[in-house]
Order: structure tokens, then sequence, then C-alpha cells
């Protein structure tokens, strides 16, 4: 299995979702642009990236949404260089389809109480959800590493909780340890790297809002 030596997680550049949440009420989410902040956000990502992989392949998996698209293409790679699929599973949460913006954030305050794993968005989707398709995408990712020609690099271009619950599934972390984290922040990046010891590591940790909160021994 040539399993890569890098897989990289970017969260898209700051979208206009981010600056201003009144935009939800006339856009849906999967069609906000970036911002010109987070055009150069990107900018500086792809420059920190290239530099990184060199002339090396890359196979790249990009959510469908616009600002990921927008936030990949402005990484600038050599022509040839990037293998890119879209992979819908690795899409923000769903917080259902026209938003209410008090009541999005009622309902953020339920959620903040009743735990960012569990809670589900009315019509939308919980952490759990997107928990779930995360681990069929790296199921569909472990197979692809059976191809003796796999790049080196994997890059996947993606969202700030997609990337939170990516590393908990990879690296076995418990619920608790996965609500006590914060996203990243726009543009930001996270490595796996692969050790000698054929074991894949973290270049550095999310930040912590708070100590995890165990139910008992296991966790």
């Amino acid at each position: 299995m040539a399993r890569p030596r890098r897989i990289v997680l970017v969260r898209h550049g700051e979208s206009e979702g981010n600056v201003d949440d009144t935009v939800y009420e006339r856009e849906p989410d999967h069609a906000l642009r970036l911002t010109r902040t987070g055009l150069a956000q990107a900018e500086e990502t792809g420059g920190r990236l290239r530099e990184l992989f060199g002339q090396e392949r890359v196979s790249v998996y990009v959510s469908p949404y616009r600002r990921t698209h927008e936030t990949f293409r402005a990484f600038d790679f050599a022509p040839g260089q990037a293998r890119v699929r879209e992979e819908p599973r690795l899409r923000e949460q769903d917080w259902g389809n026209w938003q209410d913006r008090d009541d999005v954030r009622l309902q953020k305050a339920y959620r903040d109480a009743y735990g960012h794993f569990f809670y589900r968005f009315a019509q939308g989707e919980s952490g759990a959800d997107v928990y779930d398709r995360v681990g069929a995408f790296l199921e569909s990712l472990h197979r692809s590493f059976e191809s003796p020609d796999h790049p080196p690099n994997v890059l996947l271009v993606t969202h700030g909780l997609t990337m939170r619950l990516f590393c908990m599934r990879w690296f076995h972390w418990t619920v608790a340890e996965f609500e006590s984290l914060s996203n990243p922040g726009n543009g930001e990046t996270r490595i796996l790297e692969l050790g000698d010891d054929g074991r894949y590591t973290l270049d550095r940790p999310f930040a912590r809002w708070r100590t995890p909160e165990p139910y008992g021994v296991t966790g």
C-alpha cells in the first residue's frame, strides 16, 4: 500500500458568511463566496503549500461549496501537479436550507448547552452525522492508497468542523476530546505526517476552549 507522506487539511478562506451572518437569509450556504480577505488568506496558504509539496504530485479532494473551490483555485498549483476531485462528503455541516438568523443563533445556544457532537440542527445535521460521512470518506481514501502510483501528498480543502471530525476519526479521539476543540482559523492547515514507525502524527494541535469532560475511564 502506497500510503502518502502527508495528508494536509485546509479550511477555506474567510467567506461572506464569516463576516455577515445575515447573508444566509438571502444566499444558500454552499453558494457563498470568499471575501477579499479570504482570497488573500487562500493565496498565502497556497504559497506555503507549493513550498511544502515542491514538485511532488498531490491528490486533492475539494468540498463542493463555492468557497472551497475558490480557495483551491487560489493555491495556483502547477499544471498537472494536482489530481482534483470534488468530494461531497467533505461539505460543511448542514444547518438546514434557508436560515433565519435569530433562529440559528438560538439553535447555536442550544447546541452549546446540549453538545456540539450530538445536537442536530432542525432540518440539518449533528456533528455525529458529519462524523459518519467523514468516516465513509476515509474508507474510500484508504482504498485509494492501494494504487501503487498514489501521489505522496493528499490535500483536503474543506471546513473547520469537518477538519476536526476527520482528525477525531483518524486518531480515535473521544467525543469529550472533540467537544473541547476549537475550529482552525480561515486558511489554516493541519498536516498529518507519516513517521518512520508507520504512524501519522498531527503537526500541531487544535486550540482548546475548555478541558475535556469524559463520562468515565474509557474517555
